[in-house]
Formats: C-alpha cells, structure tokens, sequence
C-alpha cells in the first residue's frame, strides 16, 4: 500500500509533508519507513526544551509539593435588628414557597449537601457561573461533553431510550477557556480540564463551584489544538484526588494531583510531551499520563510521584513531532492492569506497566484513531478520526470484542471520543476532534442492533443506522451522568 502523508493531524505542526513507505503488508501492518521531522509550533516557533519550572519527565526525582495559599478572613457586618427581624420574616415566607434543591449562589465555593462544602479552597477560585438552564434536577443518563470551540460544558438528552432520538441539549455552563477532557464522581461533581484550570461542576445542579488554577506555569490562555493547560484528566477509584495532564507548549508536560475534599494542587509531577490522556491503575496505586508527542506513557507513582517512562512506538519514534504515529488515547484492562493503545486501525499496542513490555495486536478499521472506552464486558471501542493518507479508510467506529473480532461502524465525518453506556448497548461519539473537520455533536450508535460484522461491506439497515444528535460547540470529552 502506498500514500502520501501531510503533517500530523495531531502533533505540532511541521512544514512539508509525510511520506508513507511503501512495502509488503502482513495483518495489521503497513509500509511506513519515510516521515516528515519536525521542530515548530503552530506560531513557527522552535519546539526544544522544557519550559522553566517544569520537571523533567525522564527523571525519578520527587515531585515538588503545591505551595498552598492561606484563605483570607471574611469579614461579617451585623445587620441593624430591624432589617434582620425583616429579613428573616422575608425569609420565612420565601421557604414556604420553595422545594427541592437549590442553586449554588455566586460567590460561594460549595452547595447544600456537598460534604466538600466546608473543606479549604485557598487555591479555587469560587466563582461559579450560573446555569443557563432550568434549576430542575439533571436527570440519571443525561450527557455531559466538553466545548473544546467554547468555555463551556452542554449538558445532552440522549433522546428515547438514551438513543439520540428527539433528543437535544439542556444547559451550557461556563467553565473556562477550551475545555477538554472530563471525569465525573459518584458524588456528582464533574471535574473539567480547560486551559485556565481544572473547573469543578455541580452536575445535579447545573453549576460551576469552582476554577482550580494549575501550579504549572502553561504561558498566556489561548484556544485551539496546541493551547496550553489541562487535556486527560482522571479520578482515583475511591474519589480523593483527580489526576490532570497538563500541557506546556515547547516542552514537557505535568501531572498536577487535586485533592478533592479541598480543591487544592497538593502535588506535581513531571511527565511527556502533550500529555493527551489520563488513566488509572484499577488499584489506584498509579496513573498513567499518555504522552502524544513523546511517544511514551508516564507511570506516577499515586503516594510518591515519583515517576517511570515507557516508550510506546509500534512504528518507531522517526519524523519526531512530524510523525503521525503517535499515541492518543489509552484504556486500562480491569483484569490484568494493562493498558490498550490503538494505532491506525492497525495495531492495537498492550503496555504492561510492571515491566514496560509491549505486545502487539492487529486491528481491521484502517484509519487514524483517537478516543477509546471500554464497555462494562471488555468491548473495547475506539474512535477513527478519518483517513491521513489516500489508502486509508474513513472515520468509524471500532467495536472490538475481547477475543479480538472487529466490528467497524462507518461515522460521518471526524469524532474524537466516545463514551459507552452502563449496561453495554449504546456508544456515544462526540463531533469535535481536534482538528478542522468537526462538527457540533455527538454520533449515537446503538451496539445491540449492530447486525453484521462490517458495516462497511453490508452497512446495516436504516433503522440501526447511527444517529447524529446537534449539541455542544466542538464537543471532545464527554461522561454519561
């Protein structure tokens, strides 16, 4: 097979173009000898280094510790007792009057019934931004994605039955600038990378409770695919820390560790370049930064963070920044900890972390690919982005069963992520992607009404053909509620 490369579609951007080799072709491989290097960013300028500050990702070194600020004291002014017996009055008729839960208000840094509420929040800003929603409840099953095109998160109803059928957005409730990756806890809160800080969300309520800003120093906020800030994010097993990527345009990247009872940066660590995606051991004893232009994983140890790297590179680590073949996303196997790296609908990479061994496997989609799930019976679902050159196959979705037989669902047009509901049956594909080409909203595509083995030879009937609900800005990360 033969074709021609441009730059890559997801590394900084390099002049000139990429040239695939060419060559004879086993199961799951292509000739891909010839690549285009690269050393500028988006802005033309020279990518070297690490900016100042930023731990070196190659070293075991311990991780310096968050320079925690004290919390200023409010100041309260009594109140003449005319106005307060009025108030109160006031108040008294107003509960009569009101039911359920409430708004957080602006201004404050928790809401009733969170047990966060009281905890320290010296390095949050507690400047919540109203929904732009009803007040009522979010309903079990609602979306949640990432305006990767805005400073927003959408809150989605995925329709009849969760299948996209009149479904359609909510609410949008600001975040900060760009956000990217999201995770939400059992309690609710959703905890959002953008380039500003990590944004915590009252999901239940619809409101922003706080903006963390990152310890690491990322340059001036801006958008787009290279910004600085938060990319993968993820939440430990038993919900006390988030784990952020952070990006730090022209060098490596941290992983900066929240405590969530207080929203504050307890720790950093130094990890790869572009640190697209973030795991977690099923054990919670490490996590995985996932390292698109260094072509490595970052183990951090999750007590000391002190940290290992593991090249991941089933097409070897030539054309540097240029390359197209480099690692995006990344899901942890709950059986045996190993982490599954899809490349190119071509080879499906199997990291072990105890020894940093990496096996491969063939894959049948034939295109670039970024997002990955796993549904709750070992499906692994992956998202292809679209063709980089002119014999690959179109943007899909991968559905691969743990003995390794393929499925490919045909997508329309280039998505990023994906999301797969609890019982298994339906996966959500948000329209984002990180570069042009997207579109605002999310590809439902029911897996119990698959009916073939390739939808691209026999593409399944009308009635199971995927459904495109409009919602969001450019959506990216997205979490069922």
């Amino acid at each position: 097979m033969t074709g021609v490369r441009g730059v890559d579609a997801d590394g900084v951007g390099v002049p000139g173009a990429d040239v695939r080799g060419s060559g004879a072709r086993g199961p799951g491989t292509r000739g891909r000898d010839a690549r285009g290097a690269g050393g500028r960013d988006v802005g033309g300028r020279e990518v070297a280094g690490r900016a100042p500050g930023t731990p070196d990702a190659r070293t075991n070194a311990p991780v310096r510790a968050a320079r925690p600020t004290a919390a200023r004291p409010t100041r309260v002014r009594a109140a003449p007792v005319r106005r307060l017996v009025l108030g109160l009055l006031a108040a008294a008729v107003l509960a009569g009057c009101t039911s359920g839960p409430t708004e957080a208000a602006p201004g404050t840094t928790g809401t009733p019934n969170d047990p966060a509420a009281s905890g320290s929040t010296a390095t949050a800003t507690p400047d919540p931004a109203p929904s732009r929603g009803a007040p009522t409840p979010t309903p079990e099953g609602t979306l949640l994605v990432a305006d990767f095109g805005s400073d927003t998160v959408t809150f989605v109803d995925p329709g009849q039955g969760g299948s996209g059928r009149n479904g359609g957005a909510i609410a949008s409730v600001e975040v900060g600038t760009a956000p990217y990756g999201l995770v939400v806890g059992e309690d609710g809160r959703a905890w959002v990378a953008t380039a500003e800080g990590v944004a915590v969300v009252d999901t239940r309520r619809r409101t922003r409770l706080a903006l963390i800003p990152y310890e690491t120093e990322t340059g001036p906020v801006t958008t787009g695919e290279y910004r600085g800030g938060g990319m993968g994010i993820a939440l430990a097993p038993d919900g006390r820390h988030v784990y952020v990527g952070v990006n730090v345009p022209g060098g490596n990247g941290t992983l900066e560790v929240i405590d969530t009872a207080t929203r504050e940066v307890t720790g950093v660590a130094g990890v790869g370049r572009r640190p697209f995606d973030v795991d977690v051991s099923p054990d919670g004893r490490e996590v995985y930064a996932t390292n698109h232009d260094s072509f490595d994983v970052t183990a951090v140890d999750a007590d000391t963070l002190g940290t290992r790297s593991m090249e991941v590179a089933p097409y070897g680590t030539e054309g540097g920044l240029g390359s197209w073949l480099k690692p995006h996303y990344a899901v942890v196997r709950p059986q045996d900890g190993r982490l599954l790296l899809p490349f190119e609908g071509e080879r499906l990479a199997v990291l072990d972390p105890r020894d940093g061994t990496v096996t491969i496997e063939p894959m049948t989609a034939d295109t670039h690919q970024h997002g990955a799930a796993l549904a709750p019976d070992g499906t692994l679902l992956v998202v292809g982005t679209g063709p980089i050159g002119s014999a690959d196959e179109g943007p899909s979705l991968t559905v691969r069963a743990p003995d390794g037989e393929e499925r490919i669902v045909p997508l329309e047009g280039p998505h990023e992520d994906v999301a797969v509901s609890a019982d298994g049956n339906t996966a959500y594909v948000t329209g984002g992607f990180t570069r042009d080409g997207y579109w605002n909203g999310i590809t439902v595509v029911e897996l119990d009404k698959l009916d073939n083995a390739d939808a691209r030879a026999r593409p399944n009937g009308e009635k199971n053909k995927p459904i495109r609900l409009a919602a969001g800005n450019r959506p990216l990360g997205i979490a069922i509620l």
